[in-house]
């Protein structure tokens, strides 16, 4: 059952004459071995066939000015799902902060289509955002926080999040300059960290790559 699921996902061989271009080869941005054998990636219909690098490259041409950054003291398992929806916004980048290695699994190989950089601590990071005229605002529901929906995020900033459990660390908390958190109604006390950060990733979309007015 799992394999014929695998199976159905994505494109087959592809059928007919390959492509060419003006000169008679194959376009640049197209990989020989996926229009041979199919492409069963994840990616949207857009990118079938193309080359990796080429799709990365496609990419960079539009990426966004959010980063989302994420504390990772203790190999926290949602790392993966924050991620994979930071490939989904097409975010400028993606920080790790703590320890460098992370549990990649929940990213189903979506981070090989952005940037990651790594920084060893709280510090590292704010000093990387304040050369380049980029914001931290904390995603946490800590004292002094503000509601996200009366927020306006700024287009260019780093989104950070803290460790699944104990939230944004001390240090993160005084370096932001400023801290939202997600209104909630119902009885359990906060969000995990992928859910927390599908819905900022999603409000900054709102304001400033969906059209609406600023």
């Amino acid at each position: 059952m799992g394999e014929q699921q695998e199976e159905s996902v994505g494109v087959g061989p592809w059928a007919g004459p390959w492509p060419q271009d003006e000169r008679g080869d194959l376009p640049g941005h197209l990989d020989p071995g996926l229009l041979r054998e199919g492409d069963r990636r994840n990616v949207v219909d857009r990118y079938r066939y193309w080359r990796h690098e080429a799709v990365v490259a496609d990419l960079d041409t539009r990426r966004h000015g959010f980063h989302v950054a994420i504390e990772n003291w203790g190999h926290d398992f949602n790392i993966g799902s924050v991620v994979r929806t930071a490939n989904a916004f097409n975010a400028g980048g993606v920080h790790i902060v703590g320890r460098r290695r992370w549990n990649r699994r929940g990213a189903m190989v979506t981070d090989r289509y952005l940037h990651e950089e790594h920084h060893p601590d709280v510090a590292h990071l704010l000093a990387w955002a304040g050369e380049r005229g980029l914001a931290v605002i904390g995603v946490d529901n800590v004292p002094g926080s503000v509601p996200l929906e009366g927020y306006a995020l700024p287009r260019d900033c780093v989104l950070l999040l803290g460790q699944e459990g104990p939230g944004l660390s001390a240090e993160a908390v005084a370096g932001c300059e400023g801290i939202v958190a997600i209104t909630q109604h119902g009885s359990t006390r906060s969000l995990n960290a992928g859910a927390a950060a599908a819905v900022v990733m999603y409000h900054w979309a709102l304001r400033h790559a969906g059209g609406l007015t600023p």
